[in-house]
């Protein structure tokens, strides 16, 4: 059993309703008011110890507004079916049942399994289109975290925060990964998991010129660099091999870029303080 050593713990009374069906609501935006009355500057985020990304490291080939760029809904994963089988499968294994979730960058699916019941799921997005239509979400917000880095949520409030195929558009990850160290409680889980698949134009550059060893090197850092993150841990699972293998004019076009196969999974995994250790594990 934990105990929250967070100050002033909240239950969070805005939030919670308790006649939502998990099979049959659709998830509830937050309003700017409820968001306004969440008391967010109790107690600051986890502290900078130093800055990861240069000036132009953070800059965007498309620098329009990401709200402008998203607003258009899509309904696709943007990873394939092995990619989903092993996120949700390290979910399985990571999360508590009946704990608090934060689902950052959401969209319409969560790849939370199925068989694990949670007490609450909340998703933060920037197309509240695609955020009600996803069965995982008890409720939702949309906000630009490139403008403002800010979480409007109570501090020590959730288990887990997760990100999905999302942290390569963040120009201040710095700001964000300390707000993600705020709202987890002591022994919280963060889990942040991308592929090699990227929307290249809203990608910041630092991400976008790097290889796949230098990604998780950032997303290391960007745990690193916040004071009380443990040592990051680094997940990495390849297609099997006969899947890599494209015989003839395939794997050429493979080598070249023009064909991709499929998608490689990579985590980078930390909790806040300290990994807790459960009497059932």
């Amino acid at each position: 059993m934990l105990i929250n050593s967070c100050p002033n713990p909240t239950t969070w009374n805005w939030y919670y309703s308790s006649s939502i069906s998990s099979k049959t609501h659709l998830p509830r935006t937050i309003s700017n008011a409820e968001l306004s009355s969440s008391s967010s500057s109790s107690s600051g985020g986890g502290r900078i110890k130093r800055l990861v990304l240069t000036q132009e490291g953070r800059t965007k080939l498309n620098p329009k507004s990401d709200r402008e760029f998203y607003d258009y809904p899509r309904f696709v994963t943007h990873v394939d079916n092995n990619f989903i089988s092993i996120l949700t499968n390290l979910y399985r294994e990571r999360l508590r049942p009946d704990s608090e979730i934060l689902d950052l960058m959401s969209s319409w699916v969560s790849h939370l399994p199925h068989d694990v019941k949670f007490k609450r799921v909340v998703g933060h997005g920037l197309n509240a289109q695609e955020l009600s239509r996803n069965p995982r979400l008890d409720y939702f917000f949309v906000k630009d975290l490139n403008e403002d880095q800010q979480l409007q949520l109570e501090t020590c409030s959730f288990d887990a925060v997760l990100c999905t195929v999302s942290v390569q558009y963040l120009q201040q990850p710095e700001k964000v990964f300390g707000e993600i160290f705020r709202v987890l409680r002591p022994g919280g889980i963060c889990i942040v998991s991308f592929s090699n698949r990227l929307f290249y134009e809203k990608a910041i550059s630092a991400w976008r010129d790097g290889t796949s060893y230098s990604r998780l090197q950032l997303v290391v850092q960007y745990f690193q660099c916040i004071e009380g993150f443990t040592q990051p841990e680094i997940i990495r699972k390849f297609p099997p091999a006969d899947q890599q293998k494209k015989p003839g004019f395939e794997l050429i076009m493979n080598l070249l870029k023009l064909f991709s196969g499929s998608d490689p999974f990579y985590a980078v995994v930390a909790y806040k303080n300290f990994k807790p250790i459960y009497a059932d594990e």
